[in-house]
């Protein structure tokens, strides 16, 4: 789950990590506000949505005095920012963030997220610090500096020493960044994060540090002991088939393909859309309906995937371990009966009562082709594509 900027920056702020004073502005009637709050006539605005990359897109400006800031806010507010990580229909902008414009003598990447092999926290710093740290990571990673911190010990002064020698970061930015890296091990560890960013921290004229931008993610699986945080989720970030994917406990990511999968284990699911790509086609969709689905889950499902207009055909995949193939059946039956489903349908059913499951359908006088194995499958739904 991931968060806005400025809820990730009260975080910081809960745990004393320093970042600039904002104001939050959904109308133009906040501007008022704003200008009280904000000394200066020099403001940077920020479009509030859950991707990186806005600078380019021009979802974060530099702007010069009250006529600037209605201009700059006006323009964003209410429409659609697409950027790199945004895909072509970009995210709408509900809320901007104010704060005043500062002189920067140096910008730094600060991070942390867990290393799967290392099985530990681990804390990312880079001097290449901005809006380019994606290709700074890609091309030039020894740019990046790591640290692994052990979870019976927890992050150690030895370990800040090492990322700010790296920076080249004087004594007494040493000590500020030792303050930011231990409030940051806190958050993470407290609010079961699962990334906390700083990108970038900046060392102000004044020879300070502070997180100029801050991005959190919480861990979904830690969602039901984070109440507080969960409550601050954002639907209109996310996808609206992968949140109600979400409510019938289903697994599913929208691709930009034309076939449609619906398959029973995440596994499978991969090998399912790599046969469609082998066999010359594109998967609309991941869709894991899990290991234990029910009928009713399955029509959930096929409603879910046609609700995509660029689906051209559907592959349902089913190996029967822990699910029956006979109850898979029904829900297709059921689905294709209750929506008015004009693309061909492909099913594979192979595992517990996968005999039963197949006399179902070819009972069921519907328009339903069967396969006898995954690689007929993927063929004869590309070719009726």
């Amino acid at each position: 789950m991931n968060f806005h900027e400025y809820q990730a920056k009260a975080l910081f702020r809960e745990y004393g990590i320093p970042v600039p004073e904002g104001q939050l502005v959904r109308t133009l009637a906040d501007l008022e506000r704003v200008e009280n709050a904000i000394p200066g006539e020099r403001y940077v605005v920020k479009a509030q949505v859950h991707a990186g990359g806005r600078g380019k897109a021009g979802g974060v400006q530099v702007v010069e005095g009250a006529d600037g800031l209605v201009s700059a806010v006006g323009g964003l507010l209410g429409q659609q920012l697409v950027t790199p990580q945004t895909g072509a229909d970009g995210l709408p902008v509900e809320a901007v963030l104010v704060e005043p414009a500062l002189a920067i003598e140096r910008e730094i990447y600060l991070g942390a997220l867990v290393d799967r092999d290392r099985e530990r926290i681990t804390f990312m710093a880079s001097a290449a610090g901005g809006m380019d740290i994606e290709t700074v990571a890609a091309e030039t990673p020894e740019r990046i500096h790591t640290v692994h911190v052990h979870p019976a010990v927890g992050l150690q002064p030895y370990q800040v020493r090492r990322l700010a020698f790296a920076l080249e970061l004087d004594k007494t930015r040493m000590r500020e960044l030792g303050r930011i890296m231990t409030a940051l091990y806190r958050l993470y560890t407290e609010k079961d994060a699962a990334l906390v960013e700083i990108n970038p921290l900046i060392v102000t004229d004044a020879g300070g540090l502070l997180a100029l931008d801050a991005k959190f993610s919480l861990d979904d699986n830690a969602a039901y002991r984070q109440a507080t945080l969960a409550g601050q989720r954002d639907p209109s970030q996310e996808d609206p088939r992968e949140r109600a994917a979400a409510e019938f406990d289903l697994n599913y990511i929208r691709l930009d393909g034309d076939i449609a999968c619906m398959v029973n284990g995440a596994g499978l699911a991969m090998a399912t859309m790599d046969l469609i790509q082998l066999e010359g086609g594109s998967p609309a969709n991941f869709l894991d309906v899990g290991g234990g689905t029910t009928t009713e889950k399955v029509a959930e499902a096929f409603k879910l995937i046609l609700s995509d207009g660029n689906v051209r055909a559907i592959l349902v995949n089913i190996f029967g371990g822990i699910v029956r193939c006979d109850l898979i059946a029904e829900g297709i039956i059921q689905a294709v009966r209750e929506v008015e489903i004009d693309v061909p349908v492909v099913v594979r059913l192979e595992g517990t009562n996968a005999e039963q499951g197949r006399d179902l359908l070819a009972e069921s006088g519907l328009a339903i082709t069967p396969a006898a194995d995954l690689a007929e499958a993927a063929r004869k739904a590309v070719a009726a594509v």
